[in-house]
């Protein structure tokens, strides 16, 4: 059932995406920013955590998980470390995926020739 879960979470915010795109005439980047700051205002609600609970990987694995995570990285240094924790926590949590991103993405431009 979990995996049940998963795929129907995650599918409803693809739709959503979708939606925005096709109706609303947003661009990919303003979808992408959308879901960032949806992710960040749920985690400040404490609503993500409980909807990472109920659909696992259907909540993690999409856009909104990265700005859980920037919130929640932020957050939880904060209390520890004040206003210089928020730096720090904001890239604790994220810093493999920014990593991983800047590294594949420079492989693929040796690779491939961009556009101009």
């Amino acid at each position: 059932m979990e995996f049940i879960w998963a795929f129907l979470v995650g599918g409803a915010i693809c739709v959503i995406g979708q939606l925005l795109l096709d109706i609303f005439g947003l661009t990919p980047a303003h979808v992408m920013s959308t879901f960032v700051v949806s992710g960040a205002v749920l985690d400040g609600f404490g609503l993500y955590d409980k909807l990472i609970e109920f659909a696992g990987a259907g909540a993690t694995v999409p856009i909104t998980s990265f700005g859980h995570s920037l919130l929640h990285g932020a957050m939880a240094q904060a209390k520890e470390h004040g206003f210089i924790g928020i730096g720090m926590g904001i890239f604790e949590l994220t810093s493999a995926g920014i990593s991983a991103a800047i590294l594949f993405a420079f492989l693929i431009a040796l690779i491939f020739k961009p556009k101009g």
